[in-house]
């Protein structure tokens, strides 16, 4: 699996949604460390996006799951680390601190997947205003992916809820800073029902951003860098 890796110092592995790939993540967050020293940031291309080639023997969330936390396990090793999933990589960081809580240092759930069946979330009625910088984005991030992507292998998936979902419910609780950023517009994955995982994340930051959708951030650019600024800082002075 291909990945791309920037600075040194304690891993966070940064997890793009479904189809997505390393490089919207990464120019969303890189600023964030500009002036920021003691941090390795990995941005990975999952199985079927980007530079990573799909692998047939991967049919459902759980071999996906699988070959993330190998790639974590070559690259990171056997120490700790830092987590930011978005959406489907939202569910994808649940699912890695749910099979080892006490390895993970912080998670970051950006517009996160929690329901997986469609026709079972709470979506709001009004979308997001699509101004210019949401058509750049558009052209310049979402069209890239869905063009390198392989569309089949991820369709097949994404066709069949039971497949869609990880087969083990990724709820726990995790007692590390965890950041929520969810778009008061986001008619993907909506805002709601993120609240209802509050619960597990007793250190989270729940955030709604207005006038966002799931492309986040677009108009909030600034005000969700200095969220993860923060969720840093709690990482770094966990007692202060």
């Amino acid at each position: 699996m291909h990945y791309e890796s920037f600075g040194d110092g304690t891993p966070i592995v940064f997890l793009p949604g479904w189809g997505g790939d390393a490089g919207e993540g990464r120019d969303v967050h890189e600023p964030v460390f500009e002036g920021r020293a003691g941090w390795r940031r990995i941005y990975v291309d999952p199985p079927g996006t980007g530079k990573s080639p799909a692998d047939p023997a991967i049919t459902d969330q759980d071999g996906v799951l699988a070959a993330i936390l190998e790639l974590i396990d070559e690259v990171v090793g056997a120490g700790r680390f830092a987590l930011a999933g978005t959406s489907a990589g939202g569910l994808h960081a649940r699912g890695i601190v749910k099979r080892n809580p006490a390895r993970v240092l912080g998670l970051l759930l950006r517009v996160p997947g929690i329901v997986v069946d469609r026709t079972r979330r709470t979506l709001p009625a009004d979308e997001v205003t699509r101004t210019p910088a949401w058509h750049e984005k558009q052209r310049r991030y979402y069209d890239v992916a869905e063009a390198q992507a392989d569309l089949e292998f991820l369709g097949r998936i994404q066709a069949d809820v039971r497949a869609y979902a990880l087969s083990e419910d990724p709820a726990t609780r995790f007692d590390g800073p965890a950041l929520i950023v969810t778009g008061r517009r986001d008619t993907i994955t909506g805002y709601a029902d993120a609240w209802s995982i509050l619960d597990d994340y007793p250190h989270a930051t729940y955030v709604v951003l207005d006038q966002e959708g799931h492309e986040l951030p677009v108009r909030s650019t600034a005000l969700y860098r200095a969220l993860v600024a923060d969720w840093l800082d709690r990482l770094e002075h966990p007692d202060a």
